[in-house]
């Protein structure tokens, strides 16, 4: 079967085609720093072709959920290098993914001195869990950066890119997905302004652009790789007019800039609206890199994709928490454990290294 060929991911040489899809855990729980326990579940997972860790901030202000990592200082780099020692010690290969949660937080969540930012000063509707109150709190209000702080957090990527590498890591993808900061600039919905960051396609996408040629910049396109979420829903993004040449546009933008892999999420499995068959076709072939489709896929889904070319490689997420061993369970066909959906986002072992 070609889920279980070994494939060359620019300069990693990976076991399978199997990738642990990113899934934030929230056991970061001093400092937003890595632990032991979290390179103890990173590494029980190891046998998977790919591994890309949880959102993790490139920036104290991208901080906003409970216990999320950072790694932006010494200390986190520190830790991610228990992660990534362990997991290189059973023969894996990790991907660190950035994710700046931008307006999608709470204030109380945030180190001190760190502020809740975003494209515009609308509100995120809706609510997040909150440790300091131990309750569900709305989302703050952000503070909408101006184009000299965009500048700055461009910085913050690039230099989180170099820590990455410094960590042990053999790569990262930018996060652009879920509604989070770069995607809260590609999507209209969220984006409301009128400079170069907004109002058309190229300014919509100008952020997105400027944070991958700074990060390529600093550690090489073929250690970089983007998740993106077209047609999605999460955060208060949605659908809007322009999105097909739109992400057309984005993604032969990224393919000329040489990144390594675009990782496209349909989250129709989970109750969003599904990414249409032709947009994925589309996008496939507007990028030159690897392509990695997510979304619901079993073994044999899995297979039939790679079989038609329609993904070089297929992520798996919440199998993946209750399941150290998928990959020998998809290969094998043994029966999958069920995970407890209690237990995602809280702190300790229970439901995070006890399968």
């Amino acid at each position: 079967m070609l889920l279980f060929d070994q494939y060359l991911l620019g300069g990693a040489e990976l076991r399978n085609r199997i990738v642990m899809a990113p899934m934030t855990r929230s056991r970061a729980v001093e400092n937003n720093t890595p632990n032991a326990l979290m390179a103890q579940y990173y590494s029980q997972r190891a046998s998977a072709g790919l591994i890309v860790t949880e959102g993790v901030s490139p920036s104290p202000n991208g901080l906003g959920y409970a216990r999320i990592p950072g790694l932006f200082n010494e200390a986190q780099v520190a830790g991610w290098k228990l992660v990534t020692d362990a997991v290189h010690a059973k023969g894996g290969k990790i991907f660190v993914q950035l994710m700046h949660t931008g307006r999608v937080s709470h204030q109380d969540n945030l180190p001190a001195g760190a502020q809740v930012v975003g494209p515009s000063s609308e509100v995120c509707p809706g609510e997040m869990w909150v440790d300091k109150s131990a309750s569900m709190q709305p989302h703050s209000v952000p503070h909408a950066v101006s184009e000299v702080e965009i500048k700055h957090v461009v910085r913050e990527y690039a230099n989180a890119a170099k820590l990455a590498v410094e960590a042990g890591f053999d790569g990262i993808e930018l996060h652009a997905a879920n509604g989070y900061l770069m995607e809260q600039f590609l999507n209209p919905n969220v984006n409301k302004r009128t400079d170069g960051y907004g109002a058309n396609i190229a300014g919509r996408n100008r952020f997105v652009i400027e944070v991958a040629d700074a990060c390529i910049k600093a550690i090489g396109g073929n250690k970089v790789g983007i998740r993106i979420s077209p047609q999605g829903v999460f955060n208060s993004t949605g659908d809007f007019a322009e999105l097909e040449p739109q992400y057309l546009t984005l993604t032969r933008d990224l393919s000329k800039m040489g990144l390594v892999y675009l990782h496209l999420v349909d989250h129709s499995a989970m109750g969003a609206p599904p990414v249409s068959a032709d947009l994925k076709r589309k996008i496939r072939e507007a990028f030159n890199g690897t392509y990695i489709a997510v979304g619901g896929f079993t073994a044999q889904t899995a297979e039939k994709a790679l079989e038609a070319k329609e993904a070089d490689l297929i992520a798996f997420g919440r199998p993946f928490i209750s399941n150290p061993d998928l990959v020998e369970k998809l290969k094998t066909g043994a029966k999958l454990v069920d995970p407890d959906m209690s237990t995602f986002y809280t702190p300790g072992e229970k439901g995070y290294t006890d399968y």
